[in-house]
């Protein structure tokens, strides 16, 4: 195939997680597992926060909104790598492929400022409890979610643009999805200042989300420290447990992911930490949101006792 046939793609080929025949089925199951546990108990948590008047409050707007791209970016690649297990030769589209890249962008990196937003949303309520809703005001609430969307959907879209206007001298992708590393490599032109760029937003959204979580953190200690009670230093604790415990699932992988020795990286490598933060920390978040939050528990206990109530009354309705 010359280059100019190169240059004009339809499509890619994504090599699939694993080339072994064995571990297709096995794999398929566990996959098709996660990813279901993960929209239901992402979809659940969205309804659930949005139904129970017990849960209006910032910590499950946030909570929701984590759900939500949680949800996005699962979706985005998860039906798409199922799909190609039983296939010997996955494709994808030329356009599918850049959609693909972009919407995943825009969820995952929303992701970092919306953890960031949940961290500064546990200092108020620790460390100024009685000025918490006026600080957590409705309005600051849609612009610390607005913002990082808004900011997401530009910097992706910059970075697709510069990556899909350039000439593609391959057409087989190392990995499972459209991954922004495995496209550039594909690139026939020169792919500095592509990767300049990349690098620039990729290290500021790190550091800047990152460096937001670990100082509201560091005043909250500094506040549960100085707290006679110990019974208010175990509540203080606890209403921060399930989002700590998020952030470091999710930082901790993506550091594995990036800052790891060049001499140890690979595409192997950063397919088996790819599938972690793409579908396995989805599936984690809303149980550890569930199991570890009692209010989350009660509401999930209050809405199943209304369930028959509800199923009742559009029983009535039809007949």
């Amino acid at each position: 195939m010359d280059k100019h046939n190169l240059t004009m793609l339809n499509e890619f080929i994504l090599m699939g997680i694993t080339e072994l025949p064995e571990l297709q089925a096995p794999l398929f199951g566990f996959f098709l597992v996660v990813y279901t546990v993960s929209v239901v108990g992402n979809l659940g948590l969205i309804i659930l926060t949005e139904i129970d008047s017990r849960l209006q409050t910032p910590m499950y707007f946030f909570l929701r909104h984590l759900a939500f791209t949680d949800l996005g970016y699962s979706t985005t690649i998860g039906p798409k790598m199922l799909v190609g297990f039983p296939i010997s030769q996955h494709t994808i589209s030329y356009n599918w492929c850049a959609t693909q890249l972009t919407f995943f962008s825009v969820f995952i990196t929303s992701e970092f400022f919306i953890l960031s937003a949940m961290a500064y949303d546990r200092y108020v309520a620790i460390c100024n409890p009685l000025l918490y809703t006026v600080i957590m005001s409705q309005r600051l609430c849609h612009l610390l979610v607005a913002i990082p969307y808004l900011y997401s959907v530009l910097l992706s879209v910059l970075v697709i643009i510069k990556v899909f206007i350039s000439s593609f001298c391959g057409y087989v992708i190392k990995h499972f999805y459209c991954d922004i590393l495995p496209l550039i490599s594909l690139l026939c032109s020169d792919t500095h200042e592509i990767k300049l760029i990349i690098l620039i937003f990729s290290v500021f959204n790190l550091v800047s989300s990152l460096l937001i979580v670990l100082v509201s953190y560091l005043l909250i200690l500094v506040v549960i420290i100085r707290m006679n009670s110990a019974e208010g230093r175990h509540k203080a604790f606890s209403t921060c447990g399930s989002h700590l415990t998020v952030v470091v699932i999710f930082y901790g992988t993506l550091f594995f992911m990036y800052v790891q020795p060049k001499s140890i990286h690979s595409f192997d490598t950063a397919k088996m930490t790819s599938l972690f933060y793409t579908l396995v920390i989805p599936m984690l978040n809303p149980l550890i949101y569930s199991l570890r939050n009692k209010e989350v528990k009660n509401a999930l206990k209050r809405t199943w006792r209304m369930c028959p109530n509800i199923l009742f009354k559009i029983h009535c309705k039809i007949y």
